[in-house]
C-alpha cells in the first residue's frame, strides 16, 4: 500500500513538474533575452541560442514527464521520482551558482527547484 501512495502522489508531482518547466521550456524558446534579463545574465546571440537548446530539451522533458505521470507503470514512475529529485535538487544548486549577483528571480527560480526536489523526496519517501 506505501508505494502505491508514493506512485501516485510521484505522478501528481511529475504532471505539475512538467506544466512548470514546460512553461519555462517556451519561454528559453520564444523569448531567452528576457529570461536572461530576469536571471541577471547579460544576452548575448550565442547564450540565447544556448538557452534555445535548454528550452528545447526541457519540451522533451516535460513531454517525458508528463507521459510518465499519465501512463507510466509503478517501477517508471518511481524512477522518474528518484531521477527528477536529483535534477530538481541540481537546478536549484546550480540557479545559485550563477556567476552574477542573484536577484528575486534566479532566487525564486532555485527555490521552484529545491521545492520540487522536496516535494519527489516527500512523494518517495513519506510513510
Amino acid at each position: 500500500m506505501g508505494q502505491k501512495t508514493a506512485v501516485k502522489r510521484i505522478r501528481v508531482v511529475l504532471r505539475t513538474g512538467s506544466i512548470v518547466f514546460g512553461l519555462s521550456a517556451f519561454a528559453l524558446l520564444l523569448v531567452p533575452a528576457v529570461f536572461n534579463s530576469w536571471l541577471g545574465v547579460t544576452s548575448t546571440t550565442e547564450l540565447e541560442w544556448a538557452m534555445r537548446m535548454i528550452g528545447i530539451t526541457l519540451v522533451a522533458l516535460s513531454g517525458n514527464m508528463f507521459s510518465v505521470s499519465t501512463r507510466g507503470r509503478r517501477g517508471a514512475v518511481l524512477l522518474s521520482g528518484k531521477v527528477m529529485l536529483v535534477a530538481a535538487f541540481g537546478l536549484g544548486v546550480l540557479t545559485l551558482m550563477l556567476p552574477v549577483q542573484l536577484n528575486w528571480f534566479a532566487i525564486a527560480y532555485s527555490l521552484v527547484g529545491f521545492g520540487f526536489s522536496v516535494a519527489y523526496a516527500l512523494a518517495l519517501f513519506r510513510k
